[in-house]
């Protein structure tokens, strides 16, 4: 959509989950917003000022639709930074298409996804970074992924990337002044002093890279992988975890022949637990089939639970499956199953976690070393945590260009060509916030926004 389009037209859509509820939200928003909800409302919101709530009924001509409270926002003070109107109606899917539908024939038109978050960035409401939030919090599953989001929708993360910015940009202005003295030859810009800026800037920047493996866990959850041997009691451990009977558990081996995957919340992360087909060579083709799928999820986990009968599997046998199946150096955590069938347990090492896969308690246990295990442990909200692929991505070629400003401080290479590589930083950092923006990259961000939002 161009900006002309949306300053022009008054958009409305149901804000609320669709569906039958107890109450239904219908947001309008533009120039004309309040106007058009006017004609169809029984009392007039012409004169009221903002934040004005007032109860009415909602018609068409004569007919009375249903009551509603409508709230009234007038714009530069509101979410869009345009008039808005809210319409709280009963959640009948009937009544919400009337009114959908009397808005529509008396001027509005229908919101595409995101339309309004789309709006508050083009108005200037937030920038590009705090937008992008807004869909991160509606979509938060737990606690980390809430507060991360809510942090980045306030400015948090916006408010880092301007530092950055403004400090390189007083010094890119020096640089670009030389160059009108080029025949001076004159130096505004202490090199020394960026150079320190510049590693200062790597750094940070660096920094931020790194914690998206963090924030990708939280937003996405932690893939955990359960592998081992068949009747090993993997399917057991993850019933355990999850306090029900989600995997079926027979004596014979080969049960299990497909992945099972559920979702786990241990202390505000979500792990992405998966019960894999027993490890072994087979002539069974859909087991087979399982075996090379549960290899396959090995490649795509954050973690590997290797579970293996310790009153049965050979050491030898223990380490050949676990450098077989660790070969990305991911995190694994060790389990020795029916520890309690043995009389000793004293031959099996200490790093593996002894247990039995139907105590409640060594369930518990198991829980304690996967979030020991996935780096949680020391997890700071309070921290700047990039959650977004696109925003990591920006970040990676923001640092690629500043390593070539330092390299060409290094070769002492002339300004303008060391000019042109600090805007290409300034470029790739302005890109998250939307400070530097095209059609469609605003395109493909909304296109993944709700209707409503």
């Amino acid at each position: 959509m161009s900006i002309d389009y949306l300053d022009n037209n008054t958009i409305c859509a149901i804000s609320t989950a669709p569906g039958v509820g107890g109450v239904a939200i219908i947001r309008v928003s533009g120039k004309n917003s309040i106007s058009i909800c006017d004609q169809l409302l029984t009392k007039s919101i012409i004169n009221l000022t903002g934040y004005s709530v007032i109860y009415c009924s909602f018609k068409n001509n004569n007919e009375i639709i249903d009551d509603v409270v409508v709230t009234i926002y007038k714009g530069p003070h509101s979410f869009t930074g345009e008039n808005v109107v809210e319409i709280s109606c009963h959640g009948s899917s009937y009544i919400q298409q009337r009114v959908i539908e009397e808005l529509i024939n008396n001027g509005c038109s229908m919101a595409g996804p995101g339309e309004f978050s789309q709006r508050a960035f083009l108005n200037g409401k937030m920038d590009l970074s705090q937008t992008e939030a807004i869909a991160d919090l509606i979509h938060s599953k737990n606690e980390a992924a809430h507060q991360t989001a809510l942090k980045q929708m306030k400015g948090g993360f916006s408010n880092e990337l301007k530092e950055l910015r403004e400090k390189l940009i007083s010094f890119a202005s020096l640089v670009e002044l030389e160059l009108d003295f080029s025949e001076e030859d004159v130096e505004f810009a202490d090199r020394k002093e960026l150079y320190h800026l510049v590693n200062e800037l790597s750094s940070h920047v660096s920094s931020l890279i790194e914690s998206f493996k963090l924030g990708n866990a939280i937003k996405n959850g932690v893939q955990t992988v359960i592998i081992g041997r068949p009747n090993a009691g993997k399917s057991t451990l993850l019933n355990g975890l999850l306090n029900e009977q989600r995997a079926l558990v027979s004596s014979t081996p080969g049960t299990t022949r497909d992945t099972i995957e559920e979702v786990l919340n241990i202390k505000g992360i979500d792990f992405r637990f998966i019960d894999t087909a027993g490890i072994r060579e087979t002539l069974d083709s859909i087991e087979k089939m399982g075996v090379e799928r549960a290899l396959e999820k090995i490649e795509t986990s954050s973690l590997i639970i290797y579970v293996y009968d310790a009153s049965k599997e050979k050491a030898e046998d223990v380490e050949k499956d676990l450098n077989r199946f660790n070969t990305s150096n991911l995190p694994i955590l060790t389990i020795a199953n029916k520890a309690d069938l043995l009389k000793s347990n004293n031959t099996i090492p200490r790093s593996h976690l002894k247990l039995s896969a139907i105590n409640t308690k060594d369930c518990q246990k198991v829980k304690d070393e996967i979030y020991s295990l996935s780096g949680l442990n020391n997890l700071n909200l309070e921290s700047t945590i990039v959650t977004n692929a696109r925003h990591v991505e920006a970040l990676q070629k923001a640092h690629a260009d500043l390593l070539k400003v330092k390299q060409a401080m290094d070769d002492d290479v002339t300004g303008d060509f060391l000019a042109m590589d600090i805007r290409q930083v300034l470029h790739h950092l302005g890109t998250i916030t939307g400070e530097i923006s095209s059609d469609d990259l605003l395109g493909n961000i909304f296109a993944n926004f709700c209707i409503g939002k």
